[in-house]
Order: C-alpha cells, then sequence, then structure tokens
C-alpha cells in the first residue's frame, strides 16, 4: 500500500507565480524511487536518493474547468538528460488526460441536472463526487507514476504495448518491433529521448558489432541472429530496408561490412564519420543505430581499478540485463536462500540475441548446441575451465597459471595498465560471463556442472571477452574465499552478497 508521507506537495508561493505567470499554477509531485535496485537505477540514469518531480501545469483562474494540466517529469540533477522522464511523461498525461476528461463529464451533468425534479439531489451527489476527484487526482497520479516506474521496461516506449520477447522484459526501455512504432522511432524521432538517452560507451559498441558479426558468420543463422533488424529505408520512409519478414541476411551483412571502425568513429566528427558511410553504403549508418538502440542490457567497460585480475582479459565489462521485476524476484530469492557465484560459458555468436532476449533455457530447443545430460536448464560451474570449454576456447587456448604466475600478476596488471587495448583488435573472439545465481534447492549440482531450472535464479554481472593470443586461466574456481572476496570487491554495493 501506498504511503502519502513518502511524497510531497509544492505549491509554489505567489511572488514566484507572479514571476513566472499570473495565471499559471506549478504543482510538483515528489515522487520516492528509493525502491528501485542500485543497478537499474544506474542503468536508467537515474539518482535513488533524489524525488523525480512530476510537474503539473495547471490554469490558476480555471484550476478545474481549464484545460488538461500540461506535464514535466525530472530529476534536478539530470534535468537535461533524463530519458526516463520522456517515457513517464507521456504516460502521465494520458492518465491525466482521462480524468481531466472524467471530471468535465461531471460538470455538463451538473449543468443539465438542474433541468430535473430532483436536481438538489443530483447537484449534492455530482458536488461530493468533484471534491473527491480534486483532492484525489494528484494522490492518484503519484501512485500510477509509482505503479509505471518498475515496469517502464516492460512496454515500448513508443505504443505503450507490451513487449513481445521470448524471454519476457529486460532491462533497458526500447521501442518494440511493430512497424508502425519503427517507423515512428527512427523516420519521426518519437520518444528517442526515452530509448537513445542511456548513453553508450565507444568500446560496447565495439563489442555489440562484433557480437553483431559472429551471429551473422554463423552457420546457426537463421536460429541465433534473433532479434532480426528492423531498419527504415532511409530512401523511402514507407519502407523497412530491413525487415524481420523478409529476412536477407547478406545485405546486412554487406551493411555491416561497410561500417566504419569504431575506433575511427571517435577519432573524426560524428556527422563527418556518417557522411562517409552514407557515401559506401547507405544503410550502414541505420544498421549501427539499430545495433545500439535494439540492445536491452546495460553494459559498461570496467575501469582497470574495478576489473577482475584474475581473468587475465583487458576487455571486461559489468553486464546487467534483469528487468526490475527479475531482479525483485532474484533479491527476495537471495534473502531466502543466499547467493553464490559461477561461470556461463556460451560461443560469442549467441551473445546478440542473450543481450536482447535474456538468458533462456535453451534444453530441447532449436537453441541448444550441447547436450543437455543433466536435465534442462541453464548450465553453470564453479571453475572456469568448464565453462571455457562451453565457449569455444580450446585447451590449447586455456592458461593454468603457475604459483610464480598468480604471485607476479599484481605486478604485470600495473605495468599493463597504460598499454590496456581499448578496442578489439580480432574477429576471433571468445567470451565468458560471471553470474549470481541463488542457492536454492532447485539449484542441482552435478559435480561441477550446475543446472538451473528457474532463469530468475540467475543475473548476469561481469562479461570477459578473449581475443587471438589471449588465454583464460583455467586454475579459477569461483567458491574459494579469494575469489569469492575479490568479486564481491569489484563489485561493490551494487549487488553484494550477504
Amino acid at each position: 500500500m501506498t504511503e502519502y508521507t513518502s511524497h510531497s506537495f509544492t505549491n509554489h508561493s505567489d511572488s514566484e507565480l507572479s514571476e513566472l505567470n499570473t495565471n499559471k499554477l506549478y504543482i510538483d509531485l515528489h515522487i520516492d524511487v528509493s525502491f528501485l535496485d542500485e543497478e537499474i537505477a544506474l542503468a536508467w540514469d537515474v539518482i535513488r536518493t533524489e524525488p523525480v518531480i512530476v510537474r503539473l501545469h495547471c490554469s490558476l483562474t480555471q484550476y478545474l474547468n481549464g484545460p488538461v494540466p500540461t506535464v514535466d517529469v525530472f530529476q534536478v540533477s539530470t534535468k537535461d538528460r533524463f530519458g526516463l522522464g520522456h517515457q513517464l511523461k507521456k504516460y502521465i498525461y494520458l492518465y491525466i488526460y482521462l480524468c481531466t476528461t472524467f471530471f468535465h463529464n461531471i460538470l455538463i451533468l451538473l449543468h443539465w441536472a438542474s433541468f430535473f425534479k430532483f436536481a438538489k439531489v443530483v447537484l449534492t451527489v455530482c458536488v461530493c463526487v468533484c471534491v473527491c476527484v480534486l483532492f484525489m487526482t494528484q494522490f492518484q497520479t503519484m501512485e500510477y507514476a509509482e505503479q509505471r516506474i518498475p515496469v517502464l521496461n516492460e512496454f515500448c516506449v513508443v505504443c505503450d504495448e507490451p513487449h513481445v520477447f521470448q524471454n519476457g522484459p529486460m532491462l533497458r526501455p526500447t521501442v518494440c518491433e511493430r512497424e508502425l512504432c519503427v517507423f515512428a522511432f527512427q523516420t519521426l524521432g518519437v520518444m528517442n529521448e526515452a530509448a537513445d538517452e542511456i548513453a553508450t560507451g565507444a568500446q560496447v559498441v565495439d563489442l555489440l558489432v562484433s557480437m553483431c558479426r559472429s551471429a551473422l558468420e554463423s552457420p546457426r543463422k537463421v536460429v541465433i541472429f534473433e532479434p532480426y533488424p528492423s531498419v527504415v529505408d532511409p530512401n523511402d520512409s514507407q519502407t523497412l530496408a530491413f525487415n524481420p519478414r523478409k529476412k536477407d541476411y547478406d545485405r546486412v551483412m554487406r551493411a555491416l561490412d561497410s561500417l566504419t571502425s569504431i575506433r575511427e568513429m571517435t577519432q573524426a566528427p560524428y556527422l563527418e564519420i556518417k557522411k562517409q558511410m552514407d557515401r559506401v553504403d547507405p544503410l550502414a549508418h541505420p544498421l549501427l543505430q539499430w545495433v545500439i538502440s535494439s540492445n536491452r542490457s546495460h553494459i559498461v567497460k570496467l575501469p582497470v581499478t574495478r576489473q577482475l585480475k584474475f581473468m587475465h582479459t583487458p576487455h571486461q565489462f559489468l553486464l546487467l540485463s534483469s528487468p526490475p521485476a527479475k531482479e525483485s524476484n532474484f533479491r527476495a530469492a537471495k534473502g531466502l536462500f543466499g547467493s553464490t557465484f559461477a561461470f556461463h560459458g556460451s560461443h560469442i555468436e549467441n551473445w546478440h540475441s542473450i543481450l536482447r532476449n535474456g538468458l533462456v533455457v535453451a534444453s530441447n530447443t532449436r537453441l541448444q548446441l550441447h547436450g543437455a545430460i543433466y536435465g534442462s536448464g541453464i548450465y553453470l560451474s564453479p571453475l572456469s575451465s568448464i565453462s571455457f570449454g562451453y565457449s569455444g576456447m580450446n585447451k590449447k587456448q586455456q592458461k593454468i597459471a603457475s604459483k610464480d604466475e598468480t604471485a607476479t600478476n599484481k605486478t604485470n596488471i600495473h605495468l599493463q595498465v597504460s598499454v590496456q587495448p581499448q578496442f578489439l583488435q580480432s574477429r576471433n573472439l571468445k567470451c565468458i560471463a560471471l553470474c549470481e545465481v541463488i542457492t536454492s534447492p532447485d539449484l542441482h549440482k552435478h559435480g561441477d556442472i550446475w543446472v538451473v531450472p528457474n532463469t530468475d535464479h540467475v543475473c548476469t554481472r561481469f562479461f570477459f571477452v578473449y581475443e587471438d593470443g589471449q588465454v583464460g586461466d583455467t586454475s579459477i574456481n569461483t567458491q574459494e574465499p579469494s575469489i569469492h572476496r575479490e568479486i564481491l570487491r569489484v563489485i561493490g554495493n551494487q549487488t553484494a552478497t550477504g
């Protein structure tokens, strides 16, 4: 049940009103968002300790009978880059519009009631209803905002219809694949502030493009290259150049090959780079935009100080993909059963889909690549060597760290800080994820192979990429106290395990 004490109303003073507009009333509703988990707030660029302000612009002289109030939604510290506010503003305005329309209909009823025999009774009832509407609308608006904020990612930012994904909603707000929404978003810029204001770093874009390429080059692309791009033809805004209903993998690959390298994009003005790409292939830049905007996971390149040194790669990322509802269920289960960490290995070609659809139980489906000898579920392991095998890294590429190497590892890391490569140099990539998993009775342990049938009990936390010449340490065991402590140190307060 909502506690109204968690919010506050702000009616501006007379002097403020005279400075702003003598016929305008500004009402601020302060929405407490401290209930959001830390990592979700980070992904949405929301400050948990600061209220979200819903500002209603009303008429001072016609408060009850004036036009529908306009709405602004913002946080003071992030007012100019508050993507969440653009989406929430749209929904709150529609809600207030419906409430105001209902109130105006009551006023019409009041007028006509005066002509009837029981006018006094009708008038009395209507006045009571009006008073209730007047005082309850603001409270209802706050409650509505509280109910919508945790599930914003479950709905398209354009049409407000639920997303239709294989494994339910993901973390980041985005546009659905309905053609009208794709056209509105790409050609008219409808709600692009809501879906695009969550910035994506250049190194992350580099990774997303590499994943897209790997999926396209795979002999299994018909199965794993999902979702297929929805891109409007720049020469014909009424047509989809890339259409999920008419898939042309070769044409997508040609556009991908025409992309300027992400490294080069960071060295020159963006508009100049875009013009160069348009001259080579007019679909290259729109495809790049789709690759970025369709990513529904929160990925951030980790600085050296927050990297897990024992993973032996400079390409380390924070990877969060669970929507608020799943994260909430995860934390509730974690409070009951506790949690630990384990690796999940999967070929790089699969991650284009995983980032957009989430980790799914592939057992006994066409997505299954390896056997499911231990039953249906998501396969994890506390041993890096086992998960490296699932990622496609063969034993020759895996590294067994000696005691001397372990002792000198910290020194080597410090020497490498100044020369760490920022971008991927190779197309031959292997990857592995580090996940947090609930240690409930549902977790089936078969030696060092763990099977989790419940997808709500697994959340990705980190992602590691290896290139040609790089090797992964096979001796890592997440159950060793020193390894476990290092993971918790890097995670910090965001997902600390008790």
